[in-house]
């Protein structure tokens, strides 16, 4: 079929737009295409297409997500009219704990405000008895359907073009014709599939597996052994580019990064010293987590998400290395929005205005795969570690403008910063100086202790 770019393609009155899938890109996508159209005093029909039900329990409304939420976006949502009420939050986490074979540290909030927030995807992980816990994917598609959104909770089974739109197959609404459609399917290879067809020069993100998994203790053990601490381990284990432990209610979430999780390398972790001392003594690990799955994540961003009258978004176009899923799903999802609502539905629209914010993230990243190979430099060397936990222990002892590499960590782990910014930080020589100088005096005195720990060993009684 003959491409439609040349052609005048935008929304009017009466326009229709289809979102298929309503996690937090797609519902950030619909929640400013209505906004920005109710600024132009556009009638649209925006329907939103989930096969997930966010109010249940377990995996029929989990999102598969470690859920954390920076401070960053805590506040450009905010700037947006996006308030995300108090019972979405689990727990707001205010420092991080650092673990290294060497030891561990706390490393402080930069400004002393609480910085990032864990929160739950769905309602609540498997086995869970408690119906308190609240979903932040449903209270977004709960902002979209204030502003309009009909929620149609059904699995799409077919996409295909016409000359003036796309239409949509369902089980229940077997076809429907719509403007444009939105992409916001996350990475299932199976619907991705679908869109090769209405979209030609997609090509799909590259993934690697994952693992999360819910621990479940008493409210007074994670009270008592995480606090409002998120627990960051840099160990020299294989295939791990990131491991956390993040406090949720009477949970503990498990997120482990890198590349081809599988069980073997979960059970390392788990098994490890570090992490089994986090938590009670007598906690057997593999039994108190009811809920795991081993879910992926984008590792290298799609090419060409769009055609006429069809955008991807979110996971589906690109995300960011490692971290801030949601934090991309906004980013992508608003400016999506923003094209279609002022420019038009073309692919002449999106190359022009939806392009460059992907090819933003995308070469973000880029610094970010060099930012994760020197982590696991780092993680492999137990001299660079030993001299990155002195300079991390020594600054949090100092005033909050002179924590340099602490900074650089926050930023690292909570996504409040984009790569290249904390590329330049790190490059910084004074950084680099005091991260020197510190390697070679933490392992001096690492070494002087552990040779007056031999003498008295070998020294008779």
């Amino acid at each position: 079929m003959a491409s439609q770019s040349h052609k005048k393609i935008e929304i009017t009155d009466g326009s229709s737009i289809a979102v298929i899938g309503g996690g937090p890109s797609g519902s950030y996508f619909s929640y400013f295409a209505l906004e920005f159209a109710s600024r132009y005093d556009l009638e649209i029909t925006l329907d939103i297409y989930e096969a997930k039900n966010f109010t249940k329990i377990g995996a029929g409304g989990c999102n598969h997500c470690g859920g954390v939420i920076s401070e960053s976006l805590v506040q450009k949502l905010a700037t947006d009219g996006i308030v995300i009420p108090s019972e979405i939050i689990q727990r707001g986490i205010n420092t991080y704990t650092l673990h290294v074979e060497q030891g561990e540290t706390v490393i402080d909030t930069p400004s002393h405000e609480q910085r990032i927030a864990s929160v739950f995807r769905g309602c609540g992980p498997k086995g869970c008895l408690d119906n308190s816990y609240s979903s932040f994917d449903n209270f977004l598609l709960g902002l979209c359907k204030k502003k309009g959104a009909n929620l149609i909770l059904e699995k799409i089974t077919k996409v295909t073009r016409a000359s003036d739109g796309i239409i949509i197959n369902s089980k229940k609404h077997k076809e429907k014709k719509y403007d444009l459609i939105v992409g916001a399917v996350g990475l299932s290879t199976k619907t991705l599939g679908m869109f090769k067809s209405i979209c030609p020069h997609y090509i799909a993100p590259k993934i690697t597996r994952t693992y999360i998994s819910e621990f479940l203790l008493e409210q007074n053990e994670v009270d008592t052994n995480f606090g409002n601490s998120m627990h960051v381990f840099l160990l020299n284990l294989p295939n791990i580019t990131f491991g956390a432990l993040i406090p949720k209610g009477e949970y503990v979430t498990l997120v482990l990064l890198g590349k081809d999780i599988d069980k073997e390398t979960v059970e390392n972790f788990i098994s490890s010293e570090q992490v089994k001392g986090c938590f009670p003594k007598n906690l057997k690990l593999k039994d108190a987590a009811p809920c795991k799955c081993y879910p992926y994540i984008n590792v290298k961003a799609a090419k060409t998400p769009f055609a006429d009258r069809v955008v991807l978004i979110g996971d589906s176009a690109s995300s960011k290395l490692y971290k801030n899923g949601i934090g991309a799903a906004y980013i992508t999802g608003r400016a999506a929005a923003k094209t279609v609502i002022f420019e038009g539905i073309s692919n002449k629209n999106f190359l022009k205005t939806y392009r460059p914010i992907c090819r933003d993230l995308n070469l973000d990243n880029h610094v970010g795969k060099f930012i994760f190979f020197a982590t696991r430099i780092i993680q492999k060397s137990k001299v660079l570690k030993t001299g990155l936990l002195h300079m991390v222990i020594q600054e949090q002892k100092k005033g909050t403008d002179k924590r340099f590499m602490s900074s650089v960590l926050w930023d690292t782990f909570t996504g409040s910063a984009d790569y290249r910014n904390i590329l330049l930080r790190f490059l910084n020589p004074k950084l680099l100086l005091h991260f020197i100088w510190s390697i070679i005096s933490a392992n001096l005195t690492y070494k002087n202790f552990k040779y007056h720990e031999k003498q008295e060993a070998r020294t008779p009684l």
